[in-house]
């Protein structure tokens, strides 16, 4: 009998750690891609620098489409431009949003840029994303924040 009770008392210990360990892996395994930059690239204390923080608007539906739009558009024209260091994408699956965290060596680097360059670069970002969504016109992406934060 007691020989009966210690294998009942396994299998109920064994049990419930099998699914305290499938719970983990099922809350884990649900958790948002980020994508990220290594930290030596972006500004610190001593790389003094500024972030420029911006906000969109990103269905959860349509998170593909902004990705592919800004890899197409924003990401090799960033590249190119004196100053830049790197940015860092975040998606918000509560709010259905999107932030960006785009770091530059100075603020004169990065307000240097004409604005007919940021225009022009960004009607091609909306051309994209409106032939990624179907979205006919305007900017299926509307920017909601746009702000800069310094290194501290």
């Amino acid at each position: 009998m007691i020989k009966n009770n210690s294998k009942t008392l396994f299998t109920k210990i064994i049990n419930t750690f099998s699914i305290l360990w499938i719970l983990i892996i099922v809350i884990f395994s649900n958790t948002p891609n980020v994508f990220s930059l290594p930290n030596n690239s972006l500004p610190s204390s001593s790389n003094p620098g500024i972030i420029e923080h911006l906000k969109l608007n990103v269905p959860s539906s349509q998170r593909d489409e902004w990705i592919y739009s800004e890899k197409q558009s924003w990401e090799p024209w960033l590249n190119e431009k004196k100053g830049f260091l790197g940015r860092q994408l975040f998606w918000d699956k509560e709010k259905q949003e999107a932030t960006l965290l785009i770091s530059w060596a100075s603020r004169s680097d990065w307000k240097s840029i004409p604005n007919e360059e940021i225009d022009f670069i960004q009607k091609r970002f909306e051309e994209i994303a409106r032939l990624q969504t179907g979205i006919k016109e305007g900017n299926p992406f509307p920017l909601v924040y746009e702000g800069e934060l310094i290194p501290q």
